[in-house]
């Protein structure tokens, strides 16, 4: 055991500022007076970079990783829509993270749950695919917006011959950053669903809320938009958004972090400096404090998910304004 006493510096003994400063690293601290970068600022700063995922290239990766990645060894066969800024491998936006998901026809992915909260959005699948939420299975159909909570087991089983593809949402990034990070496998491979479900509330089916959207009142000439809940989940929203041909929709800076997906149609983005065309099953990442604007060139759908309730919880919820 080692008893030796560390000699605490003597601080009365520091002529100037240079050795005062060395001093503080005897003790671990670091001045508040001369900091490298500043620790408060006027207004937010953003590292991650507003970005654009095409689905035509995802699919094309996923369909090759279908013959080389069993689901026997991967617990899920995804691809991970990492913000392409130095030295990141994970996060879509700060808090949020997007991936694009396949499950072969006959195949299924095995059933897990965790803290960090989730929801796919599905590109493409036949009838007789299911997510399997907590011993219920959900049919999947495109369109759709399916839930996953917080420490919901789920798996995915596609009894139908056609591969299935979707996107996935989860805050994982948000969860690893605050620390309460927990993941369990189910019992069983894959759990047993004792029920179908179509009407279930971790559902979202395209045939109900588009209808709904369509008839909701606009918020700018040909944009309407649907808050789609509840179900919530505690961490971030989901809301459809319709923008007529032709149409655009200019949104203010907030401190929330938003991904679209794109369900329908096709159009343009601006986001800050950052210009990118889509179409169906595009992914796009908006990071806080930058101004957008979205485009139709055909009548488009689009689901925006957004770190919002996390801001609006701490009062950090900020659209174009400075606080008050």
């Amino acid at each position: 055991m080692n008893t030796t006493a560390t000699a605490r510096p003597d601080f009365d003994s520091a002529s100037d500022l240079a050795q005062l400063h060395r001093m503080l690293e005897d003790i671990q601290v670091k001045n508040g007076w001369n900091k490298p970068t500043p620790s408060l600022y006027p207004q937010p700063k953003q590292h991650y970079m507003p970005a654009h995922w095409q689905y035509a290239d995802a699919r094309a990766a996923l369909h090759a990783a279908g013959r080389l990645v069993g689901t026997e060894w991967a617990e899920r066969r995804n691809l991970i829509l990492a913000n392409p800024i130095p030295g990141n491998d994970y996060p879509t936006v700060t808090t949020l993270v997007a991936a694009y998901q396949m499950v072969k026809g006959g195949e299924a992915a095995r059933s897990h749950r965790h803290t960090p909260n989730a929801m796919r959005v599905v590109v493409e699948a036949a009838p007789g695919t299911f997510t399997i939420v907590d011993g219920t299975d959900v049919p999947m159909e495109p369109g759709d917006v399916l839930l996953t909570p917080n420490w919901s087991f789920h798996g995915h089983d596609n009894r139908s011959e056609v591969d299935a593809y979707w996107i996935d949402i989860l805050d994982a990034p948000l969860v690893q950053l605050l620390g309460p990070m927990f993941f369990e496998h189910h019992p069983d491979k894959v759990e047993k669903a004792e029920r179908v479900d179509p009407a279930s509330p971790m559902r979202f089916a395209l045939r109900d809320y588009k209808p709904r959207l369509l008839d909701a009142p606009e918020i700018a000439p040909g944009v309407r938009t649907l808050e789609l809940g509840p179900p919530t989940l505690d961490t971030f929203d989901r809301v459809a958004v319709a923008l007529a041909a032709g149409r655009e929709w200019q949104v203010a800076q907030s401190t929330a972090n938003q991904i679209f997906i794109v369900v329908e149609g096709e159009g343009s983005s601006r986001i800050g400096e950052h210009g990118f065309e889509w179409r169906r099953g595009d992914v796009i990442a908006a990071p806080a404090w930058l101004a957008q604007r979205h485009r139709a060139t055909r009548d488009a759908l689009l689901v925006r998910m957004s770190d919002a309730p996390v801001m609006r919880a701490f009062r950090w919820l900020r659209s174009g304004t400075l606080p008050p």
